[in-house]
């Protein structure tokens, strides 16, 4: 069965300022499939990711060259296109870092406010996505007695998969990762990793890591970086 390609880049260079960050990336990226994305630090991995959700729009003095195509409501769309509201973008193209951040209110208010954003205002809409994000997740049953709690005190692997929640409960169709279990102890790494891969039939996974027996375990497809230059 031929495999659909979800995210495609020509030619595609980054800049700081006068520094060459990304070089020449030509990348076909397969849909419905963990990609992991490793090298040195500093290489260029998370830069990488900032392009394709256009966060990089957010800190001055960045600029690109080349072309980002993905593959959204079933159609072709150049990410840059000024006809695609970055906001749009991003409801589609969801993030978690590697440090989580959940947001200085309620566990609910967490997961409800990408919702308010997206002018989502039907309350029972709403309170159904989000305990079905938390459920995504696995979270649900740890914190569904407690859900007017500030999220900011669950533990750190829960407050890993809240952010996750955060990021599914728009239910998006690509989803970027950023060393997601760095920060963890083995056993929410592991909890994580099998979400990721349970996710895989839904959205299409781009994941940063630097743990190579990881990779191993859960990606379909290995990328290599090197002073901004990808080899797979």
């Amino acid at each position: 069965m031929e495999t659909t390609m979800k995210i495609c880049t020509q030619s595609l260079c980054f800049y700081y300022r006068r520094q060459q960050v990304l070089h020449d990336i030509n990348l076909q990226l397969p849909a419905n499939q963990i990609t992991a994305i490793t090298g040195p630090s500093g290489s260029g991995k998370s830069t990488f990711l900032m392009v394709l959700n256009r966060l990089w729009e957010e800190i001055e003095g960045c600029s690109i060259s080349g072309k980002v195509t993905m593959e959204l409501n079933g159609h072709v769309k150049n990410i840059h296109d000024p006809a695609l509201p970055v906001r749009e973008l991003r409801r589609k193209v969801g993030m978690v870092f590697q440090q989580p951040n959940p947001l200085p209110m309620s566990i609910y208010k967490n997961i409800a406010f990408p919702l308010h954003l997206a002018h989502v205002n039907d309350k029972i809409q709403i309170r159904e996505n989000v305990e079905s994000a938390l459920r995504q997740v696995y979270l649900w049953d740890e914190v569904k007695d407690r859900l007017g709690d500030d999220g900011r005190l669950l533990s750190g692997g829960q407050q890993q998969r809240l952010c996750l929640a955060r990021a599914l409960v728009l239910n998006p169709e690509v989803l970027l990762l950023d060393e997601p279990t760095s920060s963890l102890d083995p056993e929410a790494s592991n909890a994580i990793e099998k979400l990721l891969i349970s996710l895989k039939s839904r959205c299409t996974l781009i994941m940063v890591s630097h743990y190579q027996d990881q990779i191993q375990r859960i990606a379909d497809l290995h990328i290599k970086v090197l002073n901004g230059r990808f080899s797979t």
